[in-house]
């Protein structure tokens, strides 16, 4: 039995048609996303989809706002390739939790980010964590180091205590992404306001 061979002019074209589609649509959703702020080390990339307006609104009246941002604290430091890698990991993980409508409404961090946020505490504070004076100062501080996350004694660093949604966001602040979008006031209120 002979097979027939498909000349290239007839399939050519649908195929080039079919992989046009295929990158075209690639490149689209990478930019609707706004996937290619996830490599910067901008915090507002952390609002772009994700819910986490509350832990930005927190960090931005913190005291690390000046000296850290997301990234500085929620990926590892030892080298380029993990950093990327654990965000990459990260990344998929939200964005398939909020693609399906899943996420939780306290978020909440999972044990590998858990380890990451302990190390680079630690990282940024070796002073504090290794002063002589600060161990004798706080109680079993040199041993609590290495046994208990940091955040357990320092609860409000840096994103408080107040983790709600509805006491913290869009009307205590206005987010940056939303400052490209036009306000919208019906025309009513705004002969009423006038009055």
């Amino acid at each position: 039995m002979l097979k027939k061979i498909i000349p290239p002019d007839e399939w050519l074209v649908p195929v080039t048609v079919l992989v046009g589609l295929i990158v075209g649509m690639g490149f689209y959703v990478i930019h609707l996303s706004k996937a290619e702020a996830y490599l910067s080390d901008d915090p507002v990339a952390c609002i772009n989809c994700h819910v986490m307006t509350t832990e930005y609104v927190t960090w931005n009246h913190s005291a690390h706002r000046n000296v850290a941002t997301c990234n500085d604290c929620h990926v590892p430091h030892d080298n380029v390739f993990n950093k990327y890698y654990f965000k990459a990991k990260d990344g998929l993980y939200h964005a398939s939790v909020y693609t399906l409508r899943i996420e939780p409404q306290a978020i909440t961090m999972r044990q590998p980010s858990k380890e990451v946020v302990q190390n680079n505490c630690v990282r940024c504070h070796m002073g504090q964590v290794t002063d002589v004076k600060m161990t004798a100062w706080v109680e079993s501080h040199q041993e609590s180091r290495t046994s208990r996350l940091c955040w357990e004694c320092h609860r409000d660093t840096p994103h408080g205590r107040v983790k709600s949604l509805s006491s913290v966001g869009h009307q205590v602040e206005p987010l940056p992404v939303n400052q490209q979008q036009k306000e919208f006031i019906p025309q009513w209120i705004k002969d009423q306001l006038k009055k």
